[in-house]
């Protein structure tokens, strides 16, 4: 008999050690429970690990087609953004132009496109700072009570990242109790664009407190400012001082005289490599690289595991 229990209490350990392992190999990779194969048949839980949308996720053409027709077919998404933040669409319109139908979107998901409700909110110029830092969130809680179909949220900053540590605290606040209030809704995180101010300036160190808060507590993060800081090749431009038009410091001494992004398309065939398209505050291959980045956040929230 003690023989029979201890062989019992054997592999009962086995098991939870496998199970732990297995939980631990899933976070490592950040991604969710659901993994591989064919989408699932619903929109998943929230991540158990973050999900970081960052300069990592803006080769277009690593997205399985099967998670972008996934995400057309399960995300109704609200996005909140004034001038910055529409690089995300207006990048998303030119890639239709671009690419094709497969990225098609509008604000009701008819005819088989995404379902991406842009600015929606009963004032549609508003921010994450704009008009102050709190309407954001009211807007949100107002517009999820009559549309309870909407299953992701997602607001932009526009210069207001550049604030105290209090300021970004009531946002990270305001984010967790709609994350409480709401448990089937989807909210993502972001950061403020680039300000020339470098590694040294307070909007990195906003940033960076935004990022260390995801990464702590299993959010999901489009990493808006990250994008802004590497082209397409994988060149960081983080330390020459970039700011939201992509112009940098050859010299990393402040003084901007080159810009990565014009310098890119320079040496790139235009609809081939990059198409144009409006972007506010910036060029073109700056609103590409948000569009690519969007559909890889859209695919992820789908189900897709970013592998």
């Amino acid at each position: 008999m003690g023989r029979f229990a201890r062989g019992m209490r054997l592999s009962a350990n086995i098991f939870f050690i496998a199970a732990i392992l297995l939980i631990l190999s899933a976070c490592g990779s950040g991604v969710y429970a659901t993994r591989g194969g064919s989408p699932p048949a619903s929109l998943p839980s929230r991540p158990t690990c973050e999900i970081i949308v960052d300069h990592r996720c803006t080769k277009l053409d690593r997205i399985p087609t099967q998670w972008i027709h996934a995400a057309k077919a399960k995300l109704h998404i609200a996005y909140g953004h004034t001038s910055h933040g529409s690089q995300l669409v207006t990048g998303m319109e030119g890639l239709v132009r671009f690419k094709g139908p497969l990225y098609a979107f509008n604000k009701s998901g008819t005819g088989g496109a995404l379902d991406l409700r842009d600015t929606p909110f009963s004032e549609s110029y508003m921010d994450l700072g704009y008009p102050d830092r709190t309407k954001w969130e009211k807007e949100t809680r107002i517009y999820l009570k009559s549309h309870p179909d909407v299953n992701v949220v997602i607001w932009s900053w526009c210069g207001q990242v550049d604030a105290s540590e209090a300021e970004i605290d009531l946002y990270l606040n305001l984010m967790n109790a709609l994350e409480r209030d709401y448990p089937s809704v989807h909210f993502v995180y972001m950061t403020g664009h680039l300000d020339g101010t470098g590694l040294r300036g307070n909007v990195h160190r906003r940033n960076e407190q935004i990022r260390a808060y995801c990464r702590a507590n299993n959010r999901i993060l489009y990493d808006f400012a990250d994008i802004e800081t590497w082209n397409p090749d994988g060149v960081y431009f983080g330390n020459k001082y970039p700011n939201d038009n992509c112009d940098y410091s050859r010299q990393g001494d402040g003084k901007r005289d080159g810009n990565w992004a014009i310098e890119w398309q320079k040496e790139h065939a235009e609809g081939v490599d990059w198409y144009k398209c409006d972007s506010a505050h910036s060029q073109p291959l700056n609103a590409n690289l948000k569009a690519y980045a969007a559909w890889w956040l859209w695919a992820r929230l789908a189900g897709w595991d970013g592998r």
